[in-house]
């Protein structure tokens, strides 16, 4: 199984030391990234423990984040991946590998054909590269959209005892735990569990028992709740009232 999640860089690690990398190339993506809201390929994880994940793919990717988040951590906080199940990690692997010599191959066709040479060949190669590339492309995008449509089905029939509310901060004020994690879950929120909990002793803490005033009170009061998270948690529940 491969699932797509928005998650937490501090919950990412890679077994690639960052000194492999130039840290001017790192700082310059980082500013990209920053630029641009996120990365535009995701890296490509494998759990190794409770909400905690190790780089399959993507290491550069994945140190330009870490930098991206010790530049801005509230926009830097998160970072788009596909988790792959164990069973597909070789294949996965295989797949990059071969991806990563197709990109090395066109370039060293590049470097050694002559200007004289006819560039037909080589037009007819990237090409066929881009047709490769787009096919693996729409497959994971249906793969992630089956995946999603599964996810949503699980979780409807428990959304739909929860009762609907006027805003989002409603709801935070007045969902308990369990109806807090699934929508978390279903918004794609890393540590869904562990920040629902949060949430609930965050509210219980309050001295009139009355809630949270506002979502910067959300965010002050919630341990682990940024503000980049408590943005995806508004666009998503005030979309699905």
């Amino acid at each position: 199984m491969t699932e797509f999640f928005m998650l937490d860089v501090s919950s990412i690690t890679s077994s690639v030391s960052r000194s492999n990398f130039q840290e001017a190339d790192l700082e310059n993506l980082a500013d990209m990234i920053l630029e641009s809201g996120g990365i535009l390929k995701p890296l490509v994880l494998k759990k190794i423990g409770f909400e905690k994940y190790e780089v399959i793919d993507g290491h550069f990717e994945y140190y330009a984040s870490v930098r991206a988040k010790e530049k801005n951590p509230n926009e830097g906080e998160m970072v788009n991946a596909l988790i792959i199940s164990p069973e597909k990690e070789e294949k996965v692997l295989k797949q990059a590998s071969a991806l990563r010599g197709i990109e090395s191959n066109d370039k060293t066709v590049k470097s050694l054909t002559e200007p004289t040479q006819s560039t037909q060949p080589e037009s007819l190669r990237l090409a066929n590269l881009e047709l490769r590339l787009e096919k693996q492309l729409n497959e994971l995008k249906s793969g992630m959209a089956q995946e999603r449509q599964r996810i949503d089905d699980k979780f409807k029939k428990i959304e739909n005892l929860i009762p609907q509310q006027t805003d989002p901060l409603n709801l935070l004020n007045t969902l308990d735990k369990d109806q807090l994690y699934v929508k978390l879950q279903r918004s794609r929120i890393t540590g869904a569990e562990t920040l629902a909990k949060a949430i609930v002793d965050a509210r219980l803490s309050k001295k009139n028992k009355q809630g949270f005033d506002d979502y910067r009170d959300v965010v002050q009061s919630v341990k682990g709740l940024g503000e980049k998270k408590i943005l995806i948690i508004i666009d998503e529940w005030s979309r699905n009232k």
